[in-house]
């Protein structure tokens, strides 16, 4: 099969478009023929990237952790899905991932994709919906009537969480770059904070809940001015610890692959609750490109890899 691997550890530019190994789908998988896959940009400086659970040496490996696709077949014992299922998930960080015509992932890890959305638009769901549900219910708490800070709203992640806070009954203060404004208003946010000229400290004094998708000296200036009642989730980095023990409540978070969460994400999709934001689609043969692209920061929502031949998948 055709893949996008890395042979050695380092950016966007080893990413190489190659033949590679047929996956063989293993106990409890199934094997997708991949339609559309995405990622996360800064996926290359992950551990997980290069190493199995064990810890041993994987490479050459294959990015991209977001698929959606067709199931041709099973492994022994799988259950939850059928060979000819269209589906889109989350897979695992220490396996190889979807930037390639085939992927064996565990089937838990997968949903049925919304029958309303293109393989190109689901597949801009499964990191960035999970993340920001979990981000902001499962770890931030947020209920209707509190106030949210969404730094980095213009990406993939934000404009899910923007969407799914709004709707939740909360106010939404997104922060992200110029380009982003319009954007994000249009998805719910009630105010917009441009972060390269507004005073994010100030803005942060308010709020219930700071999402974090930026870290730096911007989240730095929104974790000292919180509230002693205030949460603060990141993505990105662990808030430091006050000296003093007093302070907002802080911790960092990886997503987890969750099934029940994302068929509940498609159901909502379905029913045109939530949409997807997708900036550009790029063929699987640009995917160093589309890893630079995205690092630069300058595209909203998800990039997306098209993989499968038919353009209209």
């Amino acid at each position: 099969m055709n893949a996008l691997r890395a042979h050695e550890r380092g950016g966007a530019e080893g990413l190489r478009y190659e033949q590679a190994p047929d996956p063989v789908p293993g106990i409890g998988d199934a094997l997708v023929q991949v339609h559309a896959a995405s990622f996360t940009p800064t996926e290359m400086d992950w551990p997980s990237t290069w190493v199995d659970r064990a810890g041993k040496d994987r490479r050459p490996v294959i990015p991209g952790h977001e698929v959606s696709g067709v199931v041709t077949a099973l492994g022994y014992g799988t259950t939850g899905v059928a060979i000819g299922d269209a589906v889109y998930g989350l897979t695992d960080w220490y396996r190889d991932g979807a930037a390639a015509e085939y992927l064996a992932v565990e089937a838990r890890n997968l949903a049925p994709k919304p029958a309303t959305l293109d393989h190109r638009e689901a597949v801009a769901i499964p990191m960035a919906g999970l993340t920001a549900v979990q981000a902001l219910f499962d770890h931030g708490r947020l209920a209707a009537g509190q106030t949210v800070l969404i730094l980095g709203a213009g990406g993939g992640v934000g404009t899910f969480a923007v969407q799914l806070a709004h709707a939740a009954g909360a106010r939404v203060v997104a922060s992200g770059r110029a380009w982003a404004r319009e954007l994000v208003l249009g998805l719910g946010a009630d105010a917009f904070i441009d972060a390269d000229r507004d005073d994010v400290a100030l803005s942060a004094r308010e709020v219930s809940l700071v999402f974090d998708l930026v870290g730096g000296q911007a989240f730095a200036r929104a974790w000292s001015s919180l509230r002693d009642d205030a949460t603060a989730v990141s993505v990105v980095e662990t808030p430091p610890v006050r000296r003093d023990g007093r302070g907002a409540r802080g911790l960092f978070f990886v997503v987890e692959p969750n099934r029940a969460q994302l068929s509940e994400l498609g159901r909502r999709l379905a029913a045109r609750e939530l949409r997807p934001v997708v900036g550009a689609v790029m063929p699987l043969t640009q995917g160093g490109a589309a890893f630079a692209a995205k690092r630069r920061g300058s595209s909203p929502g998800k990039i997306v890899l098209q993989v499968a031949a038919d353009p209209q998948s």
